[in-house]
């Protein structure tokens, strides 16, 4: 039944493909009628590029728009979604290491760490996107597990709420609140060839290399090179990190025909990397910011092999396909040893190894045509996607019943306890322990009305997602799921003058469905091994939108569901929820020369609104602030020229550590600042920057959790010096 489903949705939105294709040949041409004519042109200037970028905004430190999934880049009055797409010169500007720092200028992000090891987690509406569901260029699972170089990066685009439809359903079951899409550098128009070498307090050197030119007929061809080396010790006592990351992209730029290749590679290693740490009631009292509790053997490293290709033609002038793939091999080893805390800043450990290695690919293809019919204008998008994931595993501990005492205070270094207490696979040639495959297909049509000032977006996906799970140690299957849903979405825009458009949308969220375990909490489960459908999540947003050319603003509030599997009369069912509801306010640009800013505030409200036997109902779910602020500003020092001075101030408002709430984080204000200056030197222009992370060196507990459920503390960075000098060569 479900592939007769399958078959059918295919064969009719092929259809609707062909039916607009045609449609579109039948476009107006000269002496046609004037009104049609005018509404297919407000159609094309709303963009739907799946290659192109769009501008940098006053300031270059935003775009004006960018990625909403199979709709393309879109400009930010026109998108009936919200987001920021932040850009290079911000990266560059701020010396960011990772895609995490770039999301430091974000009220709506928050940057957390995974449950158990060091990979990046950003928080959006409440809710986590794992960096598993990060896309480049559009497509899914195919970036670096853990950490992605910011020296890498082009773009990155924050799409924020319910995205299922816009982007199908995450391989690795986040992206909830919102997603995250990176661009690769592109070759500017003017060529680049810079040399940047630097220094982290306190010992941590690095230097980075760009090169990129473009050449051939109307120089459509472009390449661009970069290179990043890390080594030293970080600003966290005794701790070390070694980063190795290298891309090559080309990108062509044809009249009808665009294309982007780009390969990377990634090895990412960090010694005695400082763990979080789990609370076993209260929380302890934050230590001082650079210390390390880590044990001296512990390590992380993660190898990454990785690419994406995508390209669009322009059939005719109203009719573009596109396609696009990508491809990772990944590797990943890890000594850990994750200490809980009592309130009194002692703390016990066990040692934890594992290795885990990748292979991915992604694609997805399409069909977007514009047209217009009866004085309505249209621009039709048909796409299809697929992922696919396989993933071997091996894990082994010390002994759970003879855990190791340190102190988080007084950090104590202990031998290495033998790995031999409880072991899944052999760490050194793991089994497959994980597939997964999902594919869907969708339709959209954004409807132009009223000489393009209105637009309203329909569209519908149908997704399946197929996930399979096997023994560590015999590779024997232990559970499968197969399942398929339908995901809708509506978005509308008033566009009410040049400078100001009102949004509104329904979106869902979808995630796949839990398999029942055999007990809960003691109770035994009914239907045990039963695989839930897929969880769908409903998003309801509203906002307006400001553009005065120099200066922008988006302000929306939300409302987000998310189902949670609780046991109800024995039985495993998804009627629990969690409802996330707030409003965010976001402001960018240049509102006067030489004065740049990127800032906001949003205020959140997230709720176990229905639970297990109503316990802990009503209450604020785990590591969701109710306030978050951001202000960043730029300025250029007048009568100095060149001289650029920055400073950012964070603020995250009190977190619950538990679910009853008896138990809370303090909230916490950061401020960072920053000065760089542009001169020449023997006719080569050089820059040098110099910035300050934490300025008052606050000891603070930056999240807790960053996975459902979970409560870990994260500690907050210490006070960290960067310099740095780039010669244009």
């Amino acid at each position: 039944m479900k592939t007769i489903l399958w078959k059918h949705l295919l064969t009719h939105t092929a259809f609707c493909a062909l039916a607009a294709a045609a449609l579109a040949q039948e476009a107006p041409q000269a002496g046609a009628d004037a009104d049609a004519e005018r509404v297919l042109e407000a159609v094309i200037v709303t963009g739907g590029s799946q290659v192109e970028l769009m501008d940098a905004y006053a300031g270059g430190q935003v775009a004006r728009g960018g990625r909403a999934g199979l709709l393309g880049n879109l400009d930010f009055l026109d998108a009936p979604f919200s987001g920021t797409a932040y850009t290079a010169d911000l990266v560059s500007a701020q010396q960011a290491q990772s895609v995490g720092d770039v999301l430091k200028n974000d009220p709506v992000v928050r940057v957390a760490k995974g449950f158990g090891n060091f990979q990046e987690v950003y928080v959006i509406r409440g809710f986590p996107v794992y960096s598993d569901d990060v896309t480049l260029n559009g497509v899914f699972g195919i970036l670096p597990r853990q950490f992605v170089a910011a020296e890498l990066l082009e773009r990155v685009e924050v799409f924020r709420g319910a995205n299922a439809f816009v982007n199908g359903a995450a391989p690795g079951g986040s992206g909830v609140g919102g997603s995250i899409n990176l661009v690769p550098k592109r070759a500017p128009q003017d060529g680049i060839r810079r040399l940047t070498a630097g220094y982290e307090t306190e010992g941590q050197a690095f230097g980075a290399l760009d090169i990129g030119q473009r050449f051939g007929a109307d120089e459509a061809w472009g390449a661009r090179f970069n290179g990043v080396l890390r080594d030293g010790e970080t600003s966290v006592s005794d701790q070390s990190r070694s980063l190795t990351a290298l891309s090559l992209g080309t990108d062509y730029a044809g009249e009808r025909f665009r294309f982007t290749a780009d390969v990377g590679f990634q090895d990412n290693r960090i010694d005695a990397p400082r763990p979080q740490v789990s609370p076993l009631g209260d929380v302890p009292e934050a230590p001082d910011a650079d210390v390390n509790f880590a044990q001296p053997w512990t390590y992380t490293d993660e190898e990454q092999l990785f690419g994406v290709v995508r390209g669009e033609y322009d059939v005719t002038d109203a009719v573009t396909v596109w396609l696009a793939a990508g491809a990772r091999r990944g590797e990943e080893a890890n000594v850990l040893a994750n200490p809980s805390a009592a309130a009194d800043g002692s703390l016990t450990a066990y040692r934890f190894d594992n290795t885990r290695e990748d292979e991915v690919f992604s694609a997805d293809t399409g069909l977007r045509a514009e047209f217009s019919t009866g004085g309505i204008g249209h621009r039709v998008v048909v796409s299809a996607s697929s992922t696919k994931l396989d993933s071997k595993n091996a894990y082994a501990f010390s002994s759970f019943f003879t855990p190791f005492a340190t102190d988080l205070y007084n950090p104590v270094a202990v031998a290495p306890p033998a790995a031999d207490f409880f072991i899944g696979g052999d760490l050194n040639d793991p089994l497959k322990t994980e597939a997964s495959r999902t594919r869907s297909i969708a339709v959209a049509d954004t409807l132009s009305f009223v000489d393009g000032r209105l637009l309203a977006t329909v569209g519908l996906r149908h997704q399946e997602i197929e996930t399979a799970t096997y023994d560590y140690n015999t590779g024997a299957e232990l559970s499968s799921y197969d399942e398929s849903k339908l995901t809708p979405a509506f978005g509308l825009v008033w566009k009410a003058s040049e400078q100001l458009s009102f949004f509104g949308n329904y979106a869902e969220s979808l995630q796949p469905g839990a398999i029942a375990p055999s007990t809960s909490g003691g109770t035994v489960i009914v239907n045990a091994g039963e695989v839930l459908e897929p969880f769908t999540g409903e998003q309801v947003e509203a906002g307006v939108k400001y553009d005065s050319g120099s200066f922008g603003a988006t302000a929306s509030v939300f409302r987000l569901t998310r189902p949670n599997a609780i046991v109800v009369n024995q039985t495993f069912q998804a009627s629990g929820e969690q409802e996330n509801q707030g409003v965010e306010l976001t402001v960018f640009g240049e509102p006067v020369k030489t004065l740049r800013l990127i800032g906001g505030l949003t205020l959140l409200q997230a709720e176990l609104s229905k639970t297990q036997g109503g316990v802990n109902e009503g209450n604020t779910v785990i590591g969701v602030p109710e306030v978050q602020a951001n202000f960043n500003a730029e300025w250029d020092v007048p009568g100095i020229t060149g001289l650029t001075l920055d400073g950012r101030v964070t603020h995250t408002g009190e977190q619950f550590v538990n679910e009853t709430n008896t138990v809370e984080l303090d909230s916490w204000t950061r401020l960072d600042i920053g000065a760089r200056y542009a001169l020449q030197v023997a006719e080569q222009d050089v820059t040098l920057r110099a910035r300050i992370e934490n300025v008052t060196d606050e000891a603070y507990w930056a999240s807790t959790g960053g996975f459902p459920g979970a409560n870990y503390l994260i500690l907050g960075n210490p006070r960290t010096f960067t310099i740095s000098a780039s010669v244009d060569f």
